[in-house]
């Protein structure tokens, strides 16, 4: 899967970076490979699903697509 990012230099210095794909998903770090590290971690965690806060009608079908 490939996502675009967006880095932007920040006033305090550093990168803040965030993807425009996934709303709220948003990172920063000190240089341009440390923030592409830390958005790669915050993606992960961001498409990573949440079995608790699921909550499905008895009849549901559940199935997983390729992106």
């Amino acid at each position: 899967m490939r996502v675009q990012v967006i880095l932007e230099p920040s006033d305090e210095g550093g990168f803040t970076v965030y993807v425009p794909s996934l709303p709220g998903c948003i990172s920063e770090g000190e240089t341009v490979d440390q923030a592409l590290a830390n958005i790669r971690e915050a993606i992960e965690l961001y498409l990573e699903p949440v079995e608790d806060d699921r909550i499905l009608a008895e009849n549901a079908l559940v199935q997983e697509i390729a992106l």
